[in-house]
């Protein structure tokens, strides 16, 4: 049974990594995106279909909070930046190439997109890792 600075932690990090995914793809990344109208769905659509997204991000942070709570070895903060890049490197990298190969997506915003996905869940594993306090 988790306790309450692992559900702490968990709703943190969802909340973080929602606030950066907003800022990188819906400030940062929108006027690349908006040359790119035929290959994303239109704005209303992916609207409607965000629920799907805040549950896959949410499937997403649990297990990285999970998985993070199997390993730990309470060295703070270093530890979770450790994690937090690897989890990037397995995650967010290969999911960058992936697009970039399968969609008309340019090669910098997959660049951009691997690089900012390190830098969140690195972000992420800091803050985790000063949050949560395992049970005795």
């Amino acid at each position: 049974m988790k306790n309450k600075t692992f559900w702490i932690g968990f709703v943190v990090i969802f909340v973080l990594l929602q606030a950066m995914n907003f800022l990188l793809h819906g400030v940062v990344l929108d006027p690349a995106y908006q040359k790119l109208t035929t290959v994303f769905r239109a704005q209303e659509a992916m609207m409607a279909m965000m629920p799907w997204m805040w549950i896959s991000g949410a499937v997403l942070m649990f297990l990285f909070a999970h998985i993070f709570t199997l390993g730990r070895e309470g060295k703070g903060a270093a530890e979770g930046a450790r994690y937090g890049v690897l989890m990037g490197l397995f995650y967010s990298v290969p999911m960058a190439i992936d697009q970039h190969v399968v969609y008309p997506v340019p090669a910098d915003i997959a660049v951009i997109w691997a690089i900012a996905g390190v830098l969140s869940f690195t972000i992420c594993g800091v803050v985790f890792a000063a949050i949560y306090k395992p049970a005795d």
